[in-house]
């Protein structure tokens, strides 16, 4: 089973690609010409969004440096002790939301002081996994349109990642503790 759905994913993206040529070539659309007119609007996209992109880097990188985060670790441990939380998990949960390669950072981290098979690495993956990068996500995707008062889905979205990061939490009580 393994080795068919190994075949069918080597196979789907030149099976996408012929027939987006053959649809192309059976409606006699001009498919390079697309391709560059669509490459065109990426273009400008990016463009419009590099003020949005530097503002969350600038602030992301702000809040790691600043040991905000440390300040908060050292509040938060006797609460995460209580509901058995691994203190190593909280940075995850501080920075999921602002970026992913500082998340990402964070639990190779994690992996690399606790050990692949530590309840802190499972839980920091599944967190990982479960929640978004929402400051990213809505300066890129409102940046990209123009939009600038995003406070709602904003909002939303980080309610959405805690809800994510607390069914982590009791799902990983679940199957690893």
């Amino acid at each position: 089973m393994i080795k068919i759905l190994n075949n069918l994913s080597i196979m789907i993206l030149p099976a996408i690609i012929v027939f987006i040529l053959i649809y192309a070539l059976c409606t006699k659309t001009k498919a390079y010409e697309s391709f560059i007119d669509g490459a065109k609007e990426g273009f400008d996209v990016a463009v419009r969004i590099i003020p949005y992109l530097v503002a969350i880097m600038v602030c992301v990188a702000a809040f790691r440096e600043s040991g905000a985060i440390l300040i908060i670790e050292k509040m938060l441990r006797p609460l995460l002790e209580f509901f058995k939380i691994p203190v190593e998990t909280l940075t995850i949960m501080l920075t999921r939301s602002l970026s992913g390669s500082a998340t990402l950072g964070v639990l190779s981290d994690i992996i690399n002081q606790t050990g692949v098979e530590s309840y802190a690495t499972k839980l920091a993956a599944v967190i990982t996994g479960s929640s978004e990068t929402t400051f990213y996500v809505a300066s890129v995707y409102f940046g990209a349109i123009g939009i600038k008062k995003f406070r709602h889905a904003l909002l939303a979205g980080i309610l959405a990642d805690i809800v994510g990061i607390v069914a982590a939490i009791g799902i990983c009580r679940i199957f690893f503790l």
